[in-house]
């Protein structure tokens, strides 16, 4: 009997050895020759199962995958990473005002589920600089990250489009025309590069009276298109009660002495919340801007940490 009991303990351990040397699954592989497991971003999306309690991975080889691409709310915990930010591009050209086309669906990738993130990837929608309102990445999810990604279009390009919402970009590069930040979702912008490509205007936030942060730039840079952008504005309020804090931020002279607009709405400066600390720069000119724009003191400027600005609802932490 004691020999069977010590031939079972050895069995179950060269067993368990094995299972030891058996290699991870590798993630899903996107590639547009084949040789990966499907060959368009949005086949391996679909292919992800619904309410995964696990995270998932997409892992998408180099080229520019053309497609109008949805991560709808079901596909929660799914994580796209490019093997190349520049050279690993998802893009469209829809814009508004064609084929009953307007801002909410001219995404070039729309974003619906929670607990998102990407790395490594362009979101572009090449509709035209005259084009319209042509929306390269529109999210609708909470606790979404992206780093080390580009967001190139014109006209209104990144689209954070959900009331208590909470999106977090870091090591990114934005560039667009009017208002090319925009919507009322809580999000931080950390360590991002910002161009505007002619006179107009980044964001324009629509945050809800009830929330209490909108969009948080922290240690960014804005630069320009230095023929086509010479007047721009920091930001005008999309909603009345629009919220846009810049933070130790790098502004080029292109950024207008007034730094921010009303909408040509006087009403919008008694409730939109305007503000910047330690702004630097050529286009850092803290006098001159509007008077119903605020500028914090270093005191003030502590409460903005990515632990407060995330805190409403359950914490979320993504810079760790």
């Amino acid at each position: 009997m004691l020999r069977i009991k010590l031939l079972a303990i050895l069995l179950l351990a060269a067993f368990a050895s094995r299972a030891q040397e058996v290699p991870k699954a590798s993630p899903i592989t996107v590639a547009q020759d084949g040789s990966g497991t499907y060959r368009t971003v949005q086949e391996a999306v679909n292919a992800v199962p619904d309410q995964s309690q696990k995270p998932v991975t997409i892992f998408i080889k180099k080229g520019t995958y053309r497609e109008k691409l949805v991560v709808p709310t079901l596909k929660i915990r799914l994580t796209l990473v490019g093997e190349s930010k520049d050279n690993t591009v998802i893009t469209f050209d829809d814009h508004s005002g064609t084929n009953g086309i307007n801002t909410y669906t001219s995404h070039s990738v729309l974003v619906q589920a929670n607990d998102f993130s990407a790395e490594n990837i362009t979101f572009e929608n090449t509709a035209g600089y005259t084009a319209g309102q042509a929306v390269a990445l529109h999210v609708e999810g909470d606790r979404c990250a992206f780093k080390n990604c580009r967001v190139v279009g014109n006209q209104d390009i990144l689209f954070l489009a959900a009331d208590n919402r909470r999106q977090y970009f870091k090591d990114c590069y934005i560039e667009g025309t009017t208002d090319f930040i925009f919507g009322s979702s809580t999000a931080v912008f950390e360590r991002c590069t910002i161009k505007s490509k002619k006179n107009s205007f980044i964001t324009a936030a629509s945050t809800p009276p009830e929330q209490e942060f909108g969009f948080v730039f922290l240690n960014c840079k804005l630069i320009a298109d230095t023929a086509l952008a010479k007047k721009v504005y920091l930001g005008r309020p999309w909603r009345p009660h629009a919220k846009v804090v810049y933070l130790n931020t790098e502004m080029g002279g292109h950024i207008t002495p007034a730094g921010w607009e009303n909408w040509k709405n006087p009403e919008n400066e008694k409730t939109a919340y305007f503000v910047e600390y330690h702004s630097t720069g050529p286009g850092a000119n803290p006098k001159a801007r509007v008077a119903w724009s605020h500028q914090l003191t270093a005191k003030e400027a502590k409460r903005y940490t990515i632990k407060t600005i995330f805190a409403a609802k359950e914490p979320w932490n993504p810079a760790k």
